[in-house]
């Protein structure tokens, strides 16, 4: 059998060039733990990190709180994100499995197509919103020399935000094709971004950070100002803080099915929740409470143009492989979901399409726009999905989850596909009809109960399925797991 020279068979090369979207990730191609951990690194540097410590700091005339119940709060939301990542992780790394065929022995062979739709559409609207971020402060740096605005959001009701400019629309197109072209390259690709940026990323985060606590006068006046803050309770703070990045928690399957072990599942979540986050957390507390303004990017912009230069090229490529694993795992939903239906689309013909769209939609200020309310919604309905996942994985059918038995499933697992619906259906109306009490997490909520709601139909039906056991290759994918 042909190795090109490289040691490696024709069919390895032909899986690799797929990112296994269909099978599980042979122990050949697992990723060292440094770079895994860099891409987690990268992957957690992303604006709702400021945010988040903003909204803490009650940034404007927002309800805040003081310095220690903050960083409290941060330290319990980091770490419940920590362990939601590694329970996840875990399964992931031991099986080789993205998300979507980890759904398949939850949901059944065609069920599973069902919560891959929901992902599939979380991640294309990350995806256009993270290049609406990058595009705005490209257009603050740039100006508006062309003098052409191309969308007013006046004239959708939204004149608060500001004008979506020619510039603006130029650097979306310019930074989504170069996003397509490197989760077109796959796990290497964004890899090679994130072992370069990560460091040089944190360190000037901790730099900004320290600048602007100094010119706040010091740590002694922060924490005085920070101490006038009020109003918000530390069950609503830890709600703001694992609901902001709860996503990328559930995301991380597709990264942590590259680990060797489990100690590189607790060193890559613990990358992005431990350090990373909370780091971004705290710069954006110290900026609320000190400047203003959580995002230090316009605290560089004022700095001058060396600064604002910067800043916004730490605001970019920080961004770069959050992006990219948005990318990249939106076709490790579509496409695995496609494939249970009889269509077989490559990977990389995904990327491309789900990139152009993404690109266009970014470019339509779908980030101005629409992004609140988009991951509003998504997010209190998608969070249910995997509590079938680690009810079956750590409670039920353990032994259950391997290659042999991947292919042999059966069209629908009503316990999974019932559970996840209610979940799902609870989600939306704890967000938007019955707010829970003390501003829990309505997200987290919809998954505890989606978990015990599982467990008590697995037992109760049985685990009944719909449709026979379908044989869809499960000795070559076994073959190719060994």
């Amino acid at each position: 059998m042909s190795t090109h020279g490289t040691g490696r068979t024709t069919e390895e090369l032909g899986h690799e060039h797929e990112e296994y979207m269909l099978e599980p990730v042979p122990g050949t191609a697992r990723r060292g733990t440094f770079g895994l951990s860099m891409v987690w690194v990268g992957f957690g540097f992303v604006v709702t990190g400021l945010i988040v410590g903003g909204q803490l700091a009650g940034q404007g005339d927002a309800p805040g709180m003081p310095f220690g119940l903050a960083m409290s709060t941060v330290v319990t939301g980091e770490l419940i994100l920590f362990a939601l990542t590694a329970l996840l992780g875990i399964p992931a790394m031991r099986t080789g499995f993205n998300l979507a065929l980890l759904s398949r022995f939850s949901y059944g062979s065609k069920g599973f197509a069902l919560p891959m739709v929901v992902m599939a559409l979380l991640t294309l609207g990350w995806f256009a919103s993270i290049l609406g971020m990058i595009a705005d402060v490209w257009g603050v740096l740039l100006g508006n020399p062309t003098g052409i605005t191309v969308i007013a959001p006046g004239a959708f009701g939204r004149p608060e935000v500001a004008a979506v400019t020619l510039e603006v629309v130029l650097s979306c197109i310019a930074f989504g094709a170069l996003f397509t072209w490197t989760a077109y390259r796959g796990i290497s690709a964004i890899e090679k971004v994130a072992i370069p940026v990560a460091p040089f990323v944190l360190v000037v985060s901790l730099l900004v950070g320290i600048g602007m606590l100094n010119e706040g006068g010091g740590w002694g006046r922060m924490i005085e100002t920070a101490s006038s803050q009020s109003g918000l309770g530390f069950g609503s703070g830890v709600t703001i803080v694992v609901g902001a990045w709860i996503a990328g928690a559930i995301m991380g399957a597709d990264l942590m099915r590259y680990a060797k072990n489990v100690g590189a599942v607790f060193i890559g979540a613990g990358a992005c929740f431990i350090l990373t986050n909370p780091l971004l957390n705290i710069v954006g507390y110290i900026g609320a409470v000190t400047t203003g303004d959580s995002n230090f990017v316009n605290w560089m912009y004022d700095r001058g143009i060396l600064l604002a230069i910067v800043g916004v090229l730490v605001w970019t490529t920080s961004l770069w492989t959050t992006n990219n694993s948005e990318l990249y795992s939106n076709s490790l939903y579509t496409g695995p979901a496609l494939n249970a239906f009889g269509v077989r689309v490559r990977r990389t013909k995904i990327v491309l399409v789900v990139g152009v769209l993404g690109t266009v939609l970014g470019a339509l200020a779908f980030y101005q726009l629409f992004f609140v309310d988009f991951i509003t919604v998504l997010g209190a309905a998608f969070v249910p999905l995997v509590g079938p996942i680690l009810a079956d994985y750590y409670l039920l059918r353990r032994n259950e989850f391997t290659a042999e038995a991947y292919g042999r499933q059966p069209a629908l697992r009503w316990p999974g596909v019932i559970s996840f619906a209610v979940g799902a259906t609870l989600g939306l109306l704890f967000q938007y009809v019955w707010p829970l009490p003390y501003g829990f997490s309505s997200g987290i909520a919809a998954l505890a109960i989606t978990v015990v709601l599982h467990v008590v139909l697995h037992y109760a039906m049985r685990g009944r399925t719909s449709g026979p056991l379908e044989d869809v290759g499960g000795h070559a994918v076994a073959t190719q797991a060994r």
